[in-house]
């Protein structure tokens, strides 16, 4: 991972000085992540003595994931994200970086009581990418890959190997953590490895999932789960929580998926609504891995994409996306186009999820063939061909134990 730097806003695109004179009248648009910000008061505007963009901290921060933090007696703004804490303080160019002094070729002001920054500190604070459009007039931000996550499903290893897991995360920039709920675990060392997480700025969800738990006759075993993780979450301090549940059912792999569709569709989604019913009030961000075909499966009776319909339900679909290629035919972008469209519309979430374990399907679906630089490669792509949807979330790689054992493909 490579480490943050401020450099003080040397370079700008040539483009950003040809367009000052049209947008310093009219203020200047700008989008994050395909989603444009609305400034209540003061829009971004061009300064004139330094040609900067410079925008309202907080909305721009806000949108790009990072807690912000006002101190009017200091006159300072903090912003903290992941692992950095950055100091700005009202008519002054230093900026604290992790108690480091960076300096920005233009002060912080304040404009119509909003603190205002130079775009481009902002967005490289958070190592994101600033465009100009010309064709719509905005300064697009995109930020890098949006969620990084994966799975663990040996629980033991928070345990065991949590040192190696967080010295992982933090290499790779990781979101979120969907853990693999194992019983023979003390609730301390739930406890422990969560509080970690948060420290780090790392969610974690609870995992689980089986795939005859498609079955209505599965619901006891269903709320068995639910409720151990809201009894562990109303018995440990907030640092501590899971923050939501992740479920990982997978009923067509059942033979009766053949045989009995219909049927087996219906008591899923009776079990959506059961896990739905379940869930009300609890705070848990709900969220179901799906493969990237589901939009092809109807609901029963209807015309209706079942996609659509588990889209409705859930907070969040996790696309299993097992393709080691971005573009063409039957590509990362190509197959998980339908359910992004569905999924914006209905202004949910969806995490593309890639496979790094060997599997017997073809070296076409898991990166274990090509390699972690090709991987990077790859997701680069595809982060840019997609993040135009607004319900593009970021990536999920699949799992935590193949992942740190990828390499450089075992065809190299």
């Amino acid at each position: 991972m490579k480490n943050l730097t401020f450099i003080g806003i040397l370079s700008i695109p040539l483009s950003l000085f040809l367009f000052t004179q049209v947008v310093s009248a009219s203020g200047v648009q700008v989008v994050v992540d395909g989603k444009a910000v609305s400034f209540p008061d003061p829009i971004p505007y061009i300064d004139e003595q330094s040609n900067r963009t410079m925008v309202s901290a907080r909305f721009v921060a806000e949108r790009l994931g990072a807690e912000v933090q006002w101190n009017g007696y200091l006159k300072e703004i903090t912003m903290m994200y992941k692992d950095k804490t950055m100091i700005l303080t009202i008519g002054q160019k230093q900026v604290r970086v992790n108690g480091k002094m960076m300096t920005l070729d233009t002060p912080v002001v304040m404009k119509n009581n909003r603190t205002m920054i130079p775009l481009r500190f902002i967005s490289e604070a958070f190592h994101a990418e600033v465009e100009w459009d010309s064709r719509r007039d905005q300064v697009v931000i995109t930020t890098p890959l949006h969620q990084k996550n994966t799975w663990i499903w040996d629980a033991q290893m928070i345990k065991t190997d949590q040192k190696e897991i967080f010295e992982f995360s933090h290499e790779n920039s990781l979101s979120t953590i969907y853990l693999h709920i194992d019983r023979d675990l003390k609730q301390q060392d739930y406890q422990d490895f969560i509080q970690n997480a948060n420290s780090q700025h790392i969610r974690v969800e609870a995992l689980a999932g089986k795939p005859d738990w498609a079955f209505q006759d599965q619901q006891a075993r269903i709320r068995e789960f639910i409720v151990w993780v809201k009894e562990y979450n109303a018995s440990v301090d907030p640092k501590e929580r899971f923050q939501g549940l992740h479920f990982d059912i997978e009923p067509y792999i059942l033979e009766q998926w053949k045989t009995k569709n219909e049927r087996v569709l219906e008591n899923w989604m009776e079990n959506m609504r059961f896990i739905e019913r379940e869930t009300k009030g609890s705070g848990l961000k709900l969220t179901l891995d799906v493969p990237f075909w589901i939009y092809q499966t109807k609901v029963p009776g209807s015309d209706y994409t079942f996609s659509s319909w588990l889209l409705e339900k859930f907070d969040c679909l996790v696309i299993m996306n097992y393709r080691n290629f971005s573009l063409g035919r039957n590509g990362i972008v190509d197959i998980v186009n339908p359910i992004m469209r569905e999924a914006s519309q209905l202004h949910k979430q969806v995490i593309l999820a890639v496979e790094t374990a060997p599997n017997r399907e073809g070296d076409h679906v898991s990166f274990h063939t090509v390699g972690i630089d090709q991987m990077e490669k790859e997701l680069g792509i595809a982060k840019q061909e997609l993040s135009h949807f607004s319900s593009f979330a970021g990536f999920a790689i699949h799992d935590y134990k193949n992942w740190i054992l990828l390499k450089g493909g075992v065809n190299k």
